[in-house]
């Protein structure tokens, strides 16, 4: 990270604090400088120290978070777009005014006693791109786009034993994660698009009839679509709405499936255009079909 990154963050903490956030600037500068430069192309880069001018506020919200005996407070990383929860470690003011300027997911070893941001050694950074505090302020959350697999194990979060599984003496499996409803279903899809190849003379699912048969697939899409249409042509009721997005939305994905482009991908999209205007984004499609 460019020292220049912290060095207006830095005047905004006083006393003991500022002390060691300079240490932690200097030890960053001397052991992962080539690391950082590398994750800069990474446009969720975005040092905020511009944007906190301000000492009292800063200082303020710091000692608004209720630290514990040894200072330090419950952080949870969680997937900005897929809502799954990646890590948990701990944080003290340090690591949360780092994680703040940075925006680089950075936490306190307690084994070690020393500030560590995730992906210091293999890359695997955490690009945040919010913090929360819960109600009692007393735990934070780190919801940020993680660059590779989160878990030292190479599991996309540490989140992927199920106590369900240990209690029916099933080993934990790396990609039984835990998914939300979407997810699972993704996760469901993608099974099926792998048993097609043992199909034998079993009768195939129709989620497998639909990934063996791009012309069915296509006009499934097209019928879901618009039968989601006529409910609010036809003021039908909202029960009869979300059951028509539940057909468009799997056989959607379905299709997302086949063309091999997963649900993250789409919601990463969404996200980026939050600050964009739909007429807008429109445009620049156009422009760049136009270019090419």
């Amino acid at each position: 990270m460019p020292a220049a990154s912290l060095v207006c963050f830095h005047s905004l903490i006083s006393g003991a604090v500022e002390h060691r956030l300079t240490s932690r600037v200097k030890h960053w500068n001397q052991n992962c400088s080539l690391k950082i430069s590398a994750s800069l192309s990474d446009q969720s880069f975005q040092p905020v120290a511009k944007s906190l001018p301000i000492t009292s506020k800063i200082e303020t919200l710091l000692d608004s978070v209720k630290w514990d005996s040894k200072g330090l407070a419950v952080a949870i990383a969680q997937n900005v777009d897929t809502g799954a929860i990646l890590m948990q470690g701990f944080a003290n003011k340090e690591a949360l005014a780092v994680t703040i300027a940075s925006r680089k997911a950075t936490f306190y070893s307690r084994s070690r006693s020393t500030l560590w941001t995730k992906g210091e050694t293999s890359m695997n950074f955490i690009n945040v791109q919010d913090i929360f505090l819960d109600c009692d302020h007393d735990s934070i959350i780190y919801l940020g786009k993680p660059v590779g697999p989160t878990c030292h194990t190479g599991a996309e979060t540490c989140y992927y034993s199920s106590v369900y599984d240990l209690l029916g003496d099933q080993e934990p499996i790396q990609d039984h994660l835990a998914s939300t409803t979407l997810y699972s279903l993704e996760a469901t899809i993608s099974q099926r698009k792998d048993e097609i190849d043992s199909l034998k003379n079993g009768k195939p699912s129709w989620t497998k009839k639909l990934l063996l048969d791009n012309e069915l697939l296509c006009s499934k899409v097209r019928e879901e679509a618009s039968e989601l249409a006529e409910t609010l042509l036809q003021n039908e009721d909202k029960t009869r709405t979300a059951s028509e997005m539940a057909d468009l939305l799997f056989h959607a994905m379905v299709l997302l499936k086949v063309k091999d482009v997963k649900m993250e991908e789409v919601l990463e999209v969404l996200r980026k255009r939050f600050s964009q205007s739909g007429i807008e984004e429109k445009s620049s499609r156009k422009r760049s079909t136009n270019q090419s």
